[in-house]
């Protein structure tokens, strides 16, 4: 069989170029440090390693996203700070303005104080973020969500809902309070405050000039005396009847129901309609509560006793505010006046306290909030490192084994050039 000089030529080429293909293949492998550099090299490895790559993207993504959520989380909470030092500071204000010793002028000062409170709470309501969003209008965030309306009253104009941040795949985290959690509601163990107002038809209180009482009588309280008595829970309202000689009063029980205000009468004798009230001073009980009442009242008066943030009596801090500035501004000569001055200001000062617990437990919640970002954050740290290990498994190089089938393939490519020219120098015109 003769074998031609063209097929010896071919055959030792292609030896090379083979040789030369195997050594460059782990040339890359050496110099991107992968042993799967290109698909072909193992498709399987490749297809699981675009996984992984993938599930690294979304790993990291949630990152960012914790990020994003502790800021806002870290700026809400610095403002509940604020807001719960400003708290503290009304109500100091309102204990220096209930002692009977200050004037008028005294009293007014005290207001000018609170003004200034009051306008830092609203500035702090309408606080944003780095992006220009208003924290605590819920998804309303374009807008202040706490304005003056004509009155020159503040009204909330966001939603009641709270923006919420994906932190990681099963975990959707509010990251902002709406305001009507941090400035019209109370703690779930908030109790009874008594408001010595008129009520409208609907049954709501009246704040203000137009809703006060003519008559001179005052109270403290109210005390819970029975928590399992069946009317705990209701709201009361206290009316005031008969005449100046002779006053009465009358216990009426709103009911839901219906919804309007009835006759309380547990024993059904009627022991609690008209009954006679001695203004010298009388503790009334009912419905598991205690309220001691003293003064004389004018027919028409009378005194609210609801629970905190129930229908009959909602809660908002800024009207709190607004009643407290507005009964120190005014003059307290009469008895009546003083007496509206005093309980306006207790009414105040329980109303501070359930705001500040209430300000209090949302704060909590944020920090629990950013307790739980940390956790999360090492969570994901553990599971990122996890991806790592997979990935380098799957596509990392073995430079130990590479690095010997590097010296492997020089050897073979040089030996195929050495052989191609030995080859070359085999001719019989050579031998003649």
């Amino acid at each position: 069989m003769r074998i031609s000089s063209v097929t010896m030529y071919e055959q030792s080429t292609a030896s090379i170029n083979r040789q030369q293909n195997d050594f460059l293949k782990i040339s890359q492998q050496i110099a991107s440090g992968r042993r799967v550099v290109n698909p072909s090299d193992d498709p399987q490895s490749a297809a699981r390693a675009v996984r992984v790559d993938q599930s690294k993207a979304i790993t990291q993504q949630f990152e960012d996203s914790r990020v994003s959520a502790r800021n806002s989380l870290a700026q809400t909470e610095s403002i509940l700070n604020s807001i719960s030092d400003s708290v503290i500071s009304a109500k100091t204000r309102l204990v220096q303005a209930s002692s009977d010793t200050l004037s008028d002028v005294d009293r007014e000062s005290i207001a000018s104080e609170l003004k200034g409170i009051y306008e830092t709470m609203i500035g702090q309501a309408n606080a944003t973020d780095g992006n220009g969003r208003y924290l605590f209008g819920g998804y309303a965030d374009n807008a202040p969500p706490f304005v003056k309306n004509s009155e020159g009253n503040i009204e909330y104009k966001g939603d009641d809902n709270a923006r919420q941040q994906r932190i990681d795949a099963s975990r959707l985290m509010p990251v902002t309070e709406n305001g009507i959690s941090i400035f019209q509601s109370v703690p779930s163990g908030a109790g009874y405050v008594a408001e010595a107002v008129k009520s409208s038809d609907g049954g709501q209180p009246i704040a203000g000039v137009e809703g006060r009482n003519n008559g001179s009588i005052t109270f403290s309280g109210p005390q819970v005396s029975n928590v399992n008595d069946p009317g705990y829970g209701d709201s009361y309202r206290i009316v005031f009847g008969g005449t100046e000689e002779s006053p009465t009063y009358s216990v009426q029980r709103f009911d839901a129901d219906v919804p309007e205000w009835t006759a309380y009468d547990p024993e059904g004798d009627g022991s609690f309609t008209d009954s006679s009230y001695d203004a010298s001073g009388e503790q009334l009980s009912f419905g598991g509560l205690s309220v001691t009442l003293k003064g004389e009242p004018v027919a028409g008066d009378e005194m609210l006793v609801a629970q905190s943030g129930s229908d009959q009596r909602p809660a908002d801090l800024f009207r709190t505010m607004e009643a407290a500035i507005r009964v120190l501004e005014t003059p307290a000569q009469t008895p009546a006046e003083k007496a509206e001055l005093r309980n306006t200001l207790n009414t105040s000062m329980r109303d501070l306290d359930n705001a500040l617990d209430n300000v209090l437990t949302v704060r909590a919640s944020a920090g629990a909030k950013l307790n739980e970002l940390d956790v999360v954050d090492a969570v994901g740290s553990n599971r990122m490192l996890n991806y790592e290990q997979t990935l380098s498994d799957l596509v990392d190089l073995d430079y130990a084994d590479a690095i010997s089938e590097y010296s492997l393939r020089q050897v073979g490519l040089q030996a195929s050039q050495k052989a191609f020219v030995d080859i070359k120098g085999m001719s019989l015109f050579d031998f003649m």
